[in-house]
């Protein structure tokens, strides 16, 4: 995924990092998810607002185009609990929308934030809860089955660009913030945050819990490089990793392979590798 309007699905081999399909859209992509129960489907958004939905095994697209948002749409992720497929969008417009994909339009509009959403990010284990974090410093908590908010954490006293659930524990989640600082917050008591995380030089633009271990997560920041933490550890930056010449923007770990991460940055490098923190058990 690129901001000139690209998405590059890509594989690793023996012969290193394949590019498997490419389709081109006319606007940057900001975010992309996979489906749920497609293997070969996708859903980008992008900067004229707009979700488009594509098919690995068509050689153009998109299937389907959703255009709602009235600005950036910046984040798109798609259910994990079973029973329910559905896609929550953030964007710039300030509201998050909820989408079946088997349906044309949105299904609910969700409203509360008071500045840009940059992440929407559903609970891996509360089906139709998702968390959203917003440049009003804020990072909240929705239930699709009612209209308002159920939840606002003010997290940081600067702008939240990223936000992540922990998938050992329903209540705890991780905030990342313009301030440097990854902050961990306990659903059951949000006065103040379980933990906070300082190493940052700049703007945190990512963050992800690890999907193997119950307190280990990975950020990546404005500052070039992607650091892994144990936020149960006294020392808790386990590793920093600096392999990029620009902003590090993107940043997931693998649900497949224990211990691989994937990260790309500014430099349009793509970058797959094994942490030496995660490499032997922990």
């Amino acid at each position: 995924m690129a901001g000139c309007g690209t998405l590059a699905v890509l594989e690793q081999n023996e012969a290193g990092i394949v590019l498997l399909r490419s389709f081109d859209w006319n606007d940057g992509l900001f975010d992309v998810t996979w489906s749920e129960t497609n293997e070969n489907m996708l859903i980008t958004c992008s900067g004229d607002g707009s979700l488009q939905i594509w098919d690995m095994t068509k050689t153009k697209g998109p299937l389907q185009v959703y255009k709602e948002h009235t600005l950036e749409a910046y984040s798109v992720d798609w259910s994990q609990t079973r029973g329910e497929q559905l896609v929550v969008s953030g964007s710039w417009d300030q509201t998050a929308k909820l989408w079946d994909p088997a349906v044309g339009k949105s299904l609910c509009t969700f409203k509360g934030h008071e500045a840009v959403i940059y992440s929407t990010i559903w609970s891996p284990h509360i089906p139709g809860c998702f968390a959203s974090a917003s440049g009003d410093q804020t990072l909240r908590i929705w239930d699709v089955k009612t209209p308002g908010v159920k939840l606002v954490i003010p997290a940081h006293q600067a702008e939240v660009l990223s936000c992540d659930w922990c998938k050992y524990d329903e209540n705890l989640l991780v905030t990342g913030a313009v301030d440097c600082s990854l902050k961990g917050w306990d659903l059951r008591n949000v006065r103040q945050p379980v933990f906070v995380l300082l190493g940052h030089t700049y703007a945190i633009r990512r963050v992800k819990f690890s999907p193997f271990h119950a307190t280990i997560l990975a950020s990546c920041s404005y500052d070039f490089t992607v650091r892994f933490w144990d936020f149960s550890k006294p020392n808790p930056l386990l590793e920093t990793v600096e392999h990029h010449t620009e902003f590090t923007c993107g940043l997931d770990l693998s649900l497949h392979n224990r211990g691989q991460v994937v990260d790309c940055a500014w430099d349009e490098l793509v970058k797959i590798y094994t942490p030496s923190c995660l490499a032997v058990p922990v």
